[in-house]
């Protein structure tokens, strides 16, 4: 989510670059150096916190899954494809250029290690943490495992979508509302030629804009809530003119190109055999139930579904970090002020905190950063990410979804999609074998045992629980790991 040039408060510690974000200088594997800071994700908010730790003097490892920076929300195309222009498909690709080239600068003078393809499983508490990690999927021995040891650790892990499941969700071409951004971004391919965009939140509108300015049919747009809820807060609107401007942007852009928006509706089935050839969109009540007499069938051959985003914190609360509970019936890390979570020398930013966009992740990323390395926080700063946080938390209030989505489903229809669990099955353990939590309903269905470990079916089970939408993961691992790895590990 950008803002405008004018609105942002820039840092003196932020020089312009207009650098590739390629050829990063050194990257790699852990040694044995304990870092002064371990920042752990390079989306906007561990670039952000990486580059301005570095600056501050101080030892700092970026640690990232992925093979180059930029997280899901600066995903760009592998250099092999040879993309001319990649900043086309981005909204502030300006400010990613400046982050990238701070950083290549930082790894060429040896001043951060950025290290690229380290999978973080599990961190350890101490006066050094230790963070374990697996590297990249070619290693599958003891090998392959590598441990970056820090005084003090920051999480930049972002979130994953939210999935409500209904009928037809399996089907091929039907993928999430950002899986079709990291396509295009990516790999500069389209799920379709002819695609609906459904769900909630603000990523919709985004999703929609990009498909369709690379050439694809929109035929719908379709929102589960009516937007009525953000003129409840008209303040704190008016303190982010940046996400207006940003909002009717997109829809300039879905209006030039015919895309109409339904709003208060959502897809309740999706049609097809070996592929999606239409779904069924209803209009929805207060409650997010389907309207009788509504439903009218859009045909289609991809369909792009989210529900928001959900922060990605396990790491944290395997380790017992508090939590809070976000508007929209999700789970973020509790911070304070510097961006410090409850354990002792663990700080968070970005959407580990809860959801709010890049440009509130970076703002948060910087603060952590002059936090840590015992700077203050420039009032423009805080002020900027004081009113972001706001806006946030008022855009995760008007897409909450409704206690009436799951009357999408049907007795058979697919919930946990790795361990193959029908929506009947966790009824049953809820109704006849007394489940009364989530977690309950694993044990006696297998639902989030699979290989995502809940990532796609979590929220819609904690739901069908009677627990309500928001759950806490803990687990000991938070990735798969090769056997060989833990085998290998020292006895504490």
């Amino acid at each position: 989510m950008p803002t405008s040039q004018s609105e942002r408060p820039e840092s003196p510690e932020s020089p312009e670059s207009p650098e590739s974000s390629e050829a990063l200088g050194p990257v790699g594997r852990a040694g044995g150096e304990v870092y002064d800071l371990a920042v752990v994700g390079a989306g906007p908010a561990g670039l952000a916190a990486a580059v301005t730790a570095a600056e501050l003097g101080l030892r700092c490892a970026l640690v990232d899954a992925g093979p180059r920076p930029g997280g899901q929300y600066y995903r760009h195309p592998a250099p092999g494809l040879g993309a001319a222009r990649p900043e086309r498909l981005h909204h502030g690709w300006a400010a990613f250029a400046r982050l990238s080239g701070r950083l290549k600068a930082h790894t060429g003078a040896r001043r951060l290690d950025y290290l690229t393809d380290h999978h973080i499983w599990t961190m350890e508490r101490g006066e050094i943490w230790q963070l374990h990690a697996t590297l990249g999927s070619e290693w599958t021995g003891a090998a392959g495992r590598a441990v970056v040891r820090a005084r003090s650790v920051l999480l930049a892990t972002g979130a994953y979508e939210r999935q409500l499941p209904f009928p037809g969700w399996t089907l091929p071409g039907v993928v999430t509302a950002g899986g079709a951004q990291a396509m295009l971004k990516s790999g500069l391919v389209l799920p379709g030629r002819r695609i609906v965009v459904a769900g909630s939140g603000p990523l919709l509108l985004a999703a929609a804009s990009s498909l369709v300015s690379a050439g694809a049919e929109v035929p719908a747009v379709v929102e589960a809530t009516d937007y009525l809820h953000y003129a409840r807060s008209l303040a704190t609107l008016a303190a982010n003119p940046a996400k207006l401007v940003e909002g009717a942007r997109h829809g300039v852009t879905l209006l030039r190109h015919g895309v109409r928006l339904r709003r208060g509706s959502a897809v309740v089935e999706a049609h097809g055999t070996d592929r999606v050839t239409a779904v069924t969109v209803a209009r929805l009540d207060r409650d997010w139930r389907p309207v009788p007499g509504t439903a009218r069938r859009i045909a289609c051959d991809a369909l792009a579904v989210g529900h928001g985003l959900v922060p990605q914190i396990e790491l944290a609360t395997e380790l017992g970090a508090r939590i809070r509970r976000t508007p929209d019936g999700t789970v973020a890390l509790a911070v304070d002020d510097g961006l410090r979570t409850s354990l002792p020398g663990l700080w968070a930013a970005g959407e580990t905190c809860g959801v709010g966009g890049a440009d509130l992740a970076v703002a948060e990323g910087e603060s952590a950063a002059r936090v840590i390395a015992g700077r203050p926080v420039p009032a423009a700063l805080r002020a900027f990410r004081q009113r972001r946080r706001a806006f946030a938390e008022l855009m995760a209030a008007a897409h909450r979804p409704g206690p009436g989505w799951p009357q999408w489903l049907r007795a058979d229809t697919e919930v946990c999609r790795c361990e193959e669990v029908p929506a009947a099955r966790i009824r049953e353990a809820v109704t006849e074998l007394g489940a009364a939590d989530a977690r309950t309903v694993k044990l006696l269905t297998r639902a989030g045992m699979g290989w995502c470990q809940g990532r796609m079916c979590g929220p819609a089970v904690a739901c069908l629980s009677g627990g309500g939408p928001a759950r806490a993961d803990s687990r000991p691992l938070a990735r798969p790991v090769p056997l060989a790895q833990l085998a290998d590990l020292e006895p504490s």
